[in-house]
């Protein structure tokens, strides 16, 4: 088989057997180039594995003792509608959700659905608040109590961290 130059149709064999031995000897389990129309993708194993999604309730709940801060802000309708700011005190008599894994939290499964969760709603053991997507899996975060969600903390279509809190439910 003969090489023909990088410029050309067809990519250096040897310029190929550089990547493919970067790709052995380090942590990169996946390379792609995509370069002047040429695209070459090198996977180490041969095959990309299938991701596994766990189902969630087998993650234990993720407590996280971190201080409460002194106060939290929460928005509520007078009776025009309007959005007034109102102080929610939290003295450690809300309960926390928190996020079981770094990921895009969403608040619902698709742009134009309704949230799984507003604040306000009263929510049970088990039902579902939110997603956070983790290398393109969905994850269904539940609530592991029952109570009335007090305040969501997390943005629709933000990053989150592992343990941060995501929602403040009170308990009923």
């Amino acid at each position: 088989m003969a090489d023909a130059p990088i410029k050309g149709k067809y990519m250096d064999i040897e310029e190929l057997k550089k990547l493919v031995k970067l790709v052995e000897k380090s942590d990169i389990r996946e390379l792609e180039i995509d370069e002047d129309g040429r695209k070459i993708r090198i996977v180490k194993g041969g095959q990309e594995a299938a991701p596994m999604m766990m189902p969630m309730q087998y993650l234990p709940p993720m407590q996280h003792a971190a201080p409460p801060p002194p106060a939290a802000r929460t928005a509520a309708l007078t009776p025009h509608g309007a959005e007034t700011a109102v102080e929610v005190e939290d003295d450690g008599k809300y309960h926390r959700v928190n996020s079981p894994m770094v990921g895009t939290f969403y608040r619902a499964s698709a742009e134009d659905a309704e949230p799984f969760a507003k604040e306000g709603d009263i929510v049970s053991k088990g039902q579902t608040l939110c997603i956070i997507e983790a290398m393109k899996l969905m994850n269904e975060i539940e609530s592991d109590i029952g109570g009335r969600v007090v305040k969501i903390l997390a943005e629709n279509g933000s990053p989150v961290e592992f343990g941060e809190t995501l929602f403040k439910i009170e308990p009923l």
